[in-house]
């Protein structure tokens, strides 16, 4: 009993001390880390009166929704082969698990007609990213407070890709920032499985693959990893099935085409060349060498350690000789955003709704550069002028340019800033010695 009062009367003491430790240091609130979880609660709250506001005051855009539905109304109606399936856009080129999620959303929403009421189940779903994306920045406490205000109130293109367009591209990405978070939390297996959910919703979400087997391959070594790469893929053929069993290839072809041609009109970042290079294979194939070779820099140089081979990452844990064992937050997401990054970097096209593939990575990128001069000024100068090129519609020479200049400059930085080296075990045993 007496136990249970002290307890009580701890909790009122630790609120007034975190309380009176806020407002002695109430100028340097949105300067420090460490008040993340505080600013990102306030900003959170806020964005539900956002969200509302804009879903009840701003003029809702068919685009894809109508297309979706249909889509998924040829499942319902019994057609499984993939290369029969199709709506007002064309035909269906996502991986099954779009098909049952918006087929979840077709009954929700009385056959897709109440639009109304979808547009408020993505204003949930961009609550829910907001809440995972935040929990990561609280986990790495690298970026300033003051800079969340810029990643969600302050974007007039992600509140319209959510709750004014209805893409599936939120959805992939609400499910990959789920899994980043069971990844922090040490749940690899769980993460892999909703990682896999993920890329079944969208294709996209692979960018995030290298980054995340070299993660796996550094935590758990080659035999370790198998098993969850299994996972995954058996995850994708269940999910499949039911088209795998009707039309493999069509299945297969349609769903992960990396082949598939982008039309040039709706290109973000590809405006200042001419349409023939634009749809050039030898461009295409240029770009894939680009994102290969930049893949492959960063894994040698900067992911792994110095003084390491590549090859000892393959082997168990427990038996390597510079003995890395635990990765922290901060390596575990840097790796993971810079693998999409640098996909994004050398993308045939951007559309307007894939700002969202990493939209709210970018804070954390700008702000783990190996440039300590880059003033806080400039990396938001940088987000503004990014946010600036997406919201130009139609696309231009100049908003494309600009576009390619902020990321070089992004990965020049990045490139500048070796992942902090992992633990050894002779610190560890050190440090529990002591």
């Amino acid at each position: 009993m007496a136990g249970g009062k002290k307890k009580s009367s701890t909790l009122p003491s630790r609120i007034q001390k975190t309380l009176s430790s806020v407002w002695q240091d109430k100028h340097m609130v949105l300067f420090k880390a460490e008040y993340t979880f505080l600013v990102t609660a306030v900003l959170w709250f806020l964005e539900i009166g956002i969200n509302i506001w804009v879903i009840q005051r701003v003029e809702y855009t068919e685009i894809d929704w109508k297309a979706y539905m249909d889509e998924v109304e040829g499942v319902i109606n019994g057609t499984y082969d993939y290369t029969q399936l199709k709506g007002d856009t064309g035909p269906l080129v996502y991986p099954a698990g779009f098909v049952y999620i918006f087929t979840g959303l077709y009954y929700l929403t009385d056959h897709g007609q109440n639009i109304r009421l979808g547009q408020y189940v993505f204003a949930v779903f961009y609550l829910i990213t907001l809440l995972l994306v935040f929990r990561i920045y609280h986990c790495t406490k690298k970026v300033p407070p003051y800079v969340f205000f810029f990643i969600c109130c302050a974007s007039y293109r992600i509140h319209s890709i959510f709750v004014l367009r209805l893409f599936n591209d939120p959805v992939a990405m609400m499910l990959l920032f789920g899994a980043i978070n069971l990844f922090l939390d040490g749940r690899w297996t769980l993460g892999c499985a909703l990682y896999s959910l993920a890329v079944s919703v969208k294709m996209n979400v692979l960018l995030f693959a290298p980054g995340l087997l070299f993660l796996l391959l550094c935590e758990f070594g080659l035999w370790k990893t198998l098993p969850k790469l299994t996972l995954c893929a058996v995850i994708q053929l269940v999910l499949g099935l039911p088209f795998l069993l009707v039309n493999p290839v069509g299945y297969v072809s349609r769903a992960f085409d990396l082949g598939r041609q982008f039309l040039f009109k709706w290109t973000v970042n590809w405006r200042f060349l001419p349409e023939d290079v634009f749809l050039s294979r030898y461009f295409h194939q240029a770009l894939l060498l680009a994102h290969i070779t930049t893949l492959l820099l960063f894994v040698l140089k900067r992911w792994k350690r110095s003084g390491n081979s590549i090859w000892s990452i393959l082997t168990d844990p427990s038996e390597r000789k510079e003995t890395v064992h635990k990765l922290n937050a901060d390596q575990t997401v840097l790796v993971l955003f810079t693998s999409n990054f640098i996909g994004m970097c050398f993308s045939r096209s951007l559309h307007y709704q894939f700002y969202v593939w990493y939209f709210h990575t970018l804070p954390y990128l700008l702000w783990s550069g190996g440039v300590k001069k880059l003033a806080h000024l400039l990396r938001v100068l940088i987000l503004g002028l990014i946010e600036l090129s997406w919201n130009t519609y139609p696309s231009t020479n100049y908003s494309s340019l600009s576009l390619h200049v902020c990321h070089l400059i992004i990965l020049l930085c990045l490139w500048l800033n070796p992942t902090p080296a992992l633990p050894s075990q002779k610190s560890e045993n050190k440090a529990k010695r002591h």
